[in-house]
């Protein structure tokens, strides 16, 4: 693991079509009702024998609710051989730090239409 990022520094390589993934770890139903536009969902449980989806990225960033979950995801997806030569990151603050100041999307809803205003961008 190569440390953390800032939700302003995901949303800005996001913004500027860098390549980067952004891995959501939490379970399918959550990452439906909001996430992060353009983030994907591998959740936490899936990981170990999902990894190799990761092999050859450049750059992963890893996030969840508050994150502390996806220090521990970017730990075991840093030592995976197929990533060694990633940068990957956590996200500080999760997803609530992130959807507080940006706003999240739903698949429910639509695509693009945020999140911000709901009670819990969870």
């Amino acid at each position: 693991m190569d440390g953390e990022i800032t939700p302003d520094e995901v949303k800005e390589l996001l913004e500027n079509g860098d390549d980067v993934r952004v891995v959501d770890i939490r379970d399918a139903q959550s990452f439906k009702r909001s996430h992060i536009p353009d983030s994907e969902n591998l959740p936490f449980q899936e990981l170990t024998s999902r990894i190799d989806e990761l092999e050859g990225e450049d750059r992963i960033v890893t996030v969840c609710p508050h994150g502390k979950a996806s220090v521990q995801a970017a730990q075991l997806i840093g030592s995976y051989e197929g990533t060694a030569d990633a940068r990957v990151e956590s996200m500080e603050g999760g997803l609530e730090k992130y959807g507080m100041k940006f706003g999240l999307v739903a698949d429910e809803a639509g695509e693009g239409e945020s999140t911000a205003d709901a009670e819990s961008p969870f």
